[in-house]
């Protein structure tokens, strides 16, 4: 099931477009990135799919027209830093937030304890960190067992200690089935969190589809020998060598799966190259992000 497609979504600021023609579909389930730099439109897509932002043109439909004008009861989101009252603990501000949203067994019991918040249950939001009010915001979210969480920048501002258990939290939602829409620019917590991606730039998709699939199956290569011109003129006509890229006193390889230390040791050794340096490591989103968006 499509639980959003979205057709030639198109946002324009005066002069400024910042969606241009979107076209994405996200499947129930998914755990869905939308990921681009600053700038690039994901709060403005979020915006308007949840009928914040009036979009020029396009359109989005949510679970298939399933839920006709009561879909928004079936999503939770957190788009911006929520403003709880100070003074209330977080169950009394969550039953605010179920009463606004008219929802009659708010579950508030379960979802702290979903964000680790129980032991606090009862303490003044004031006195909480930023990490522990983003947790409540997520919380928030949760309420009323929402089919789908829409996130956006859900660890922003966040210290290591917070941006790890958010993305436990996101990771538990995940595992029970729910379909969460995040938008981030931080490509490592996409990587780490997400199933499927869609990187964005300047209001335009470059690419979309699944993590592993938008990832090369390449491997990254960090190389080194004292002759570096030599090691160059070998390495570029060895099957399995795909790209070679001078980075100052190495070489940095794009390699096919399959290869291994081992090859590229012997390749030199039989040449008359000793090697001085060989890591290699999965090619990460962030090489990946950094091609799509290149020149772009």
């Amino acid at each position: 099931m499509a639980i959003l497609q979205i057709n030639g979504l198109t946002k324009r600021y005066g002069g400024i477009t910042a969606v241009n023609n979107l076209n994405l579909e996200i499947g129930a389930g998914e755990v869905y990135g939308i990921l681009g730099p600053n700038g690039s439109g994901k709060t403005t897509t979020l915006g308007a799919v949840l009928g914040i932002i009036k979009p020029n043109s396009g359109s989005f439909t949510w679970f298939e027209g399933k839920y006709g004008n009561e879909e928004r009861m079936h999503i939770g989101s957190l788009l911006e830093t929520p403003n709880f009252y100070p003074y209330l603990s977080p169950v009394k501000n969550l039953e605010i937030t179920a009463h606004i949203k008219r929802i009659a067994a708010p579950r508030i019991d379960k979802v702290l304890e979903i964000v680790n918040l129980s032991q606090r249950r009862d303490s003044a939001f004031s006195t909480f960190s930023y990490g522990m009010k983003q947790r409540l915001a997520i919380a928030a979210a949760l309420i009323g067992d929402p089919e789908v969480l829409i996130f956006d920048e859900p660890t922003n501002g966040l210290d290591p200690q917070g941006i790890a258990e958010v993305r436990e939290i996101i990771q538990q939602i995940a595992g029970e089935g729910k379909t969460i829409i995040m938008a981030s620019h931080i490509l490592d917590e996409v990587e780490k969190v997400c199933s499927h991606v869609a990187i964005i730039k300047r209001g335009n998709l470059l690419a979309s589809g699944e993590v592993g699939a938008i990832l090369s199956n390449d491997r990254q290569v960090d190389i080194a020998a004292e002759n570096l011109g030599k090691l160059r003129e070998i390495l570029s006509k060895f099957p399995g060598v795909n790209n070679i890229s001078d980075k100052g006193k190495l070489l940095q390889l794009q390699v096919s799966q399959d290869m291994t230390a081992t090859q590229l040791n012997k390749l030199a050794f039989d040449n008359g190259l000793i090697i001085s340096h060989l890591v290699m490591k999965p090619k990460s989103l962030e090489s990946e992000f950094l091609e799509i968006t290149a020149g772009k």
